[in-house]
């Protein structure tokens, strides 16, 4: 079993569809309430996303997170369910969901504004021992950032990581819920030795190398890509077998622990919005590495060209299908059979 542990919030997404037609105001202008979007609530969360395209996909997964017992909150376990996610490690409390208002870009790119003060996510405690079963664990996004619950979810990477289980990290960042980089970026560096597998953006590489603003999951400026490698090595050093690095349409690249670098081009698709694509990734490279036997460090280590090739592309084509329609729904795996 795969156990995904963050978050759990709901988007408020921007109607796609047409404004209805305009009032008129006192002076024969417009008024400004008929210029605002409808806003639509989706299910979401970084880590929510991933948890529900791992059942898509067919793996074996469970969610690990604190869910409110509010009416979105229900909407939320509703959807694990729905997905076939495990939701027996889900802790239950009174207070609200956490609400994210998304800004969707004309090229489809996704940026947020939070609502997380005082929710039921964020008070997350430690967990007993996960399962026996279970043989891999993520983490990422808002979750390791927003305290008291993020020192709890540090606890559960550290605790899992050194009893064995295969780790791996999105940070995924949310600049605006981030008050001291510095004090991230440190706490960051000191979780490396924890993980097998550290996937990021490019844009949240550079910024957690103290280089960019960490805006979303679009490509980074083509001259960027020195700072990225460079400190996706010294990051490599401190622990993990391998970093993904999403690219925008450029692609993803693996750079390895062991030397070596590959990167596969991305899908060609008409994208409506890119919400919830990174979670995507996150679940097709940790369902298509068990596939290949590698949900341990040391296979990771040792998978070649040919491996990482297969796996970079099948979640190349999983993400494309999130970006080819609205909001995080990542594909179910008759979608990907070809």
């Amino acid at each position: 079993m795969i156990v995904v542990a963050g978050e759990a919030l709901i988007d408020l997404v921007p109607s796609p569809q047409a404004a209805p037609p305009s009032r008129q105001g006192t002076e024969g202008a417009p008024t400004s309430d008929d210029r605002l979007p409808a806003l639509l609530p989706r299910r979401g969360g970084g880590p929510y996303n991933t948890a529900v395209a791992l059942g898509r996909l067919g793996s074996p997964a469970a969610f690990c997170s604190r869910i409110s017992t509010d009416s979105f909150g229900e909407a939320l376990l509703q959807g694990l369910v729905g997905g076939g996610v495990d939701t027996s490690l889900v802790q239950r409390g009174s207070e609200p969901t956490t609400l994210a208002v998304a800004d969707i870009s004309p090229d489809g790119s996704a940026g947020y504004g939070f609502y997380a003060d005082g929710t039921a996510d964020r008070l997350f405690t430690l967990p007993p021992a996960l399962p026996a079963g279970v043989r891999a664990l993520s983490l990422g996004t808002c979750s390791l950032v927003l305290e008291p619950g993020a020192s709890a979810y540090e606890s559960l990477l550290r605790r899992e990581a050194r009893r064995g289980v295969f780790t791996a990290l999105d940070p995924n960042i949310r600049a605006g819920l981030i008050p001291d980089p510095d004090a991230y970026r440190a706490r960051f560096r000191s979780w490396l030795p924890d993980l097998a597998l550290l996937k990021l953006s490019e844009e949240d590489a550079l910024w957690l190398a103290g280089a960019g603003d960490g805006a979303g999951d679009g490509a980074a400026p083509g001259d960027a890509w020195e700072t990225v490698a460079a400190a996706a090595q010294e990051w490599l050093a401190a622990g993990p077998a391998a970093i993904v690095l999403t690219r925008g349409g450029d692609g993803l690249t693996v750079l390895r622990r062991g030397g070596g670098e590959l990167t596969v081009p991305g899908e060609r698709v008409t994208v409506v919005d890119t919400i919830g694509a990174g979670d995507t990734v996150n679940a097709a490279l940790l369902h298509r590495l068990d596939a290949h036997g590698a949900l341990s460090y040391a296979a990771v280590a040792a998978l070649g060209d040919d491996d990482w090739r297969d796996i970079l592309r099948f979640a190349a084509r999983a993400a494309a299908v999130t970006c080819s329609r609205a909001g995080a729904e990542p594909p179910f795996a008759t979608e990907l059979a070809a």
